[in-house]
């Protein structure tokens, strides 16, 4: 039995050749990881770190938080890290995250905000068979006393907002509501992004018609991926940032499937 996760689901979506090399094949990667990816999980370590704290009495200064998140860059970076944006250094990315870090401290301080749990682990079995099982982890679960709900938070450190579609239609956090819902035994599970790039945080809700379709529609593309046996490569703006591109077909490695 396959376990799926969003990323999974996702990679196949976006090419099936990236999916097939890394979760059929297993082979090894051109590189480690791209600059971005290392941003974004050092500034999530370093939230997650400030609010377990939080949750055991300690609240940090914000040099406290800074110099936590500068010795964890230091501390998982290496020269094999994949920098595809050459106009910025890694200097660069490294002075986002720090602003990234002053502005969430400034706009939440001081937490106050009903954690519950961090990078709380959640199983979905979606048609009660075992068949389709989901697995991923909430950044951080909150109960909102002042509302009565729970809600699924969630950091991203893309420079970009998403449109209102896309908020409507995210599979990730809706999945991880779906859990939220089933374990607390409520309906309406508060979907938060924190988009650290704006300083803005965005809501989303769904409903248990959505929830339901999603289930069916995550159903369907695992059937898809199971029965898949031509593993196409798909060209997009990705590319930059594949681990597999020097053995893609559409970058000069031909490769028969």
């Amino acid at each position: 039995m396959v376990v799926y996760s969003h990323s999974r689901l996702s990679t196949f979506e976006q090419c099936p050749f990236k999916f097939k090399l890394r979760y059929i094949d297993r082979i090894k990667p051109d590189f480690k990881t791209s600059i971005e990816a290392h941003l974004g999980s050092v500034v999530h370590d370093t939230l997650e770190w400030m609010y377990i704290d939080k949750k055991n009495g300690v609240i940090h200064s914000v040099d406290e938080i800074i110099t936590y998140y500068a010795n964890k860059w230091h501390e998982l970076y290496s020269e094999d890290i994949l920098v595809v944006k050459r106009d910025f250094t890694v200097q660069d990315y490294f002075n986002k995250g720090v602003k990234f870090l002053l502005d969430y401290y400034l706009k939440h301080k001081p937490f106050d905000d009903g954690t519950l749990e961090l990078e709380r682990k959640i199983v979905l079995d979606l048609d009660g068979t075992g068949k389709y099982m989901i697995q991923g982890f909430i950044d951080r679960l909150v109960f909102n006393k002042e509302t009565g709900k729970y809600e699924v938070h969630d950091y991203k450190t893309a420079n970009s907002l998403p449109r209102p579609d896309k908020v409507a239609s995210d599979r990730q956090l809706a999945l991880y509501s779906i859990a939220v819902n089933d374990l607390f035994n409520t309906s309406d599970t508060l979907l938060v992004w924190h988009y650290l790039a704006h300083n803005r945080r965005i809501t989303s809700e769904r409903t248990l018609e959505q929830l339901e379709q999603l289930k069916r529609d995550i159903i369907s593309l695992i059937d898809k991926i199971e029965v898949t046996k031509e593993f196409s490569a798909c060209k997009s703006v990705l590319c930059g940032w594949c681990e597999f591109k020097s053995k893609c077909p559409n970058f000069g490695r031909q490769r028969t499937l």
